[in-house]
């Protein structure tokens, strides 16, 4: 099989020649840009000091180039609109150095200044002139938003205070997405993963705006957990005209890149902690699974696409109604939060919904254990996980800075050693 094949039939619940895997597809399945560096280094792709671009500047993620994704087997690539979450583009690459002396690029208004503590501050498009909408503390390795919360008037709250963050998908962006997938269709064989903007409802990483210069509304994290309860209809509201937008946006993106995209990724607003949901399944139900309802509606009714939902932590409670809301893949599939014990998630839902991610733990395994270790819990993950289909391998969440080089080349071979259906 080549790689579209291989996700497609994992996707309807079949063994193909083997499981597939995934490296960057989206901006939870990827790697800190020090760590491509360090991976790069240690499979000699580059001469010592060539930098790594740094494609997603809020997490810091960087490029998984060719090269690596055919070095490591990937079967998947990312698709996405220009613009970042600090509302700059990636163009114009600029040479700049992480405070561990790691050589990188970054987009030409990727514009940072330090504060007195020696926190790097960054700048919605750039704009020094605007407030800074987030920070990399000193040390640190990727960018926290900013909470520019204005005084909260109750009389004048109104949800288009929050919904005006998103709108009508530009010309420039559609003409992006056409030309990309296309060549990205036409170059590799990889299946396309596609970020739809704009249908994340409530997703915290958004809610504060970093890429809005002077947002309105609320914008307060704790704020908005609130409001869910005590202003249930101004987050309805909120979340109704952003669905209207989707839904008015999805015909214009479904005409641009067709039925080259295999993926279309909808959500990424986490719903769990570690211990528990942060929603009960009564709020989902009544705030967020009427909307994506409607936009998984939309989809599959008029493309072949699979929609794909990111949501960290302990779950276990809300993936039946995940699965009626429409949604074909779940991610990441925390594995080390309570109740989400892989081999029982499999038994009860491996034939409703394909899971992607849940390959290794890397909170602890890959940071801390040993490449023996990281072997091991990869080869028993691909044993639950992989059986009868439904399973694309991809690391818990984002490979975050400072993980082994060694255990990094351990989970890579042990997923090429035992990947395969006819091992299992």
């Amino acid at each position: 099989m080549n790689s579209r094949e291989r996700v497609n039939a994992a996707l309807a619940h079949r063994e193909g020649d083997r499981i597939p895997l995934d490296l960057g597809g989206c901006g939870q399945t990827g790697m800190h840009a020090t760590t491509v560096y360090a991976l790069r280094q240690a499979l000699k792709l580059d001469p010592p000091g060539t930098p790594v671009k740094v494609i997603e500047p809020y997490q810091m993620l960087g490029e998984i180039a060719p090269d690596l994704q055919d070095r490591l087997g990937v079967d998947v690539v990312g698709l996405g609109t220009l613009q970042t979450l600090f509302g700059f583009e990636n163009e114009g690459w600029k040479p700049w150095t992480f405070w561990d002396g790691t050589p990188l690029l970054v987009p030409a208004k990727f514009n940072t200044e330090p504060d007195e503590n020696g926190d790097l501050l960054m700048y919605v498009d750039g704009d020094r002139s605007a407030p800074p909408s987030a920070k990399m503390p000193r040390g640190g390795f990727y960018f926290d938003s900013l909470i520019r919360q204005e005084p909260i008037d109750e009389a004048r709250l109104n949800p288009e205070d929050n919904a005006s963050d998103y709108g009508p998908i530009s010309e420039r962006n559609l003409a992006h997405l056409r030309a990309a997938s296309e060549r990205l269709y036409r170059e590799s064989d990889r299946a396309l993963m596609m970020v739809i903007d704009g249908a994340g409802f409530g997703d915290v990483a958004l809610v504060p705006g970093p890429w809005v210069k002077h947002p309105k509304g609320i914008r307060d994290v704790a704020e908005w957990y609130i409001s869910c309860v005590t202003r249930p209809e101004y987050v309805l509201g909120v979340f109704e005209r952003q669905c209207e937008v989707v839904l008015a946006n999805l015909p214009r993106i479904y005409e641009a890149v067709g039925d080259r995209v295999t993926v279309a990724w909808i959500s990424g607003t986490d719903f769990g902690s570690q211990n528990g949901c942060l929603i009960s399944p009564r709020a989902f139900r009544t705030l967020f699974k009427p909307f994506y309802t409607r936009i998984n509606g939309w989809i599959h009714t008029h493309t072949p696409w699979k929609t794909f939902i990111h949501t960290c932590g302990s779950i276990q409670p809300l993936i039946p109604d995940i699965i009626e809301a429409g949604f074909d893949i779940l991610n990441p599939v925390q594995t080390s939060a309570a109740n989400m014990d892989p081999a029982d998630l499999k038994a009860r839902f491996g034939d409703q919904v394909t899971f992607w991610g849940g390959g290794v733990d890397t909170q602890r395994t890959l940071p801390f254990g040993t490449p023996g270790e990281v072997r091991e819990e990869v080869r028993r993950r691909l044993e639950i996980l992989g059986k009868g289909g439904g399973f694309v391998f991809s690391t818990i969440h984002n490979v975050q800075a400072r993980v082994p080089v060694e255990n990094l080349l351990a989970m890579y071979d042990a997923v090429r050693e035992y990947g395969g259906y006819s091992l299992q």
